[in-house]
């Protein structure tokens, strides 16, 4: 049982490396163009599907903050 639990830390640790490293893709001097966003969303939807099985928090986080990035930035259009 002892070797489970340090398994399924190590993947842990791992999706957070993992998370943090798409955190920083996103960023939007680094995906400009269409095709960029386009895999940063299918990156950030595999991270979710990985991040759903894990207990850690700092997975959850991740994704949260992750999940923020690409939604659709809305914006105020005033009318006259």
């Amino acid at each position: 049982m002892k070797e489970v639990a340090a398994i399924d830390r190590a993947i842990d640790d791992l999706l957070v490396q993992l998370g943090k490293t798409v955190l920083r893709l996103s960023s939007p001097q680094v995906t400009k163009r269409d095709d960029e966003r386009r895999a940063l969303i299918r990156s950030v939807n595999q991270y979710s599907v990985c991040a759903a099985r894990s207990d850690d928090p700092r997975v959850h986080e991740l994704e949260a903050e992750l999940n923020e990035t690409i939604r659709p930035q809305l914006r105020l259009v005033a009318s006259r």
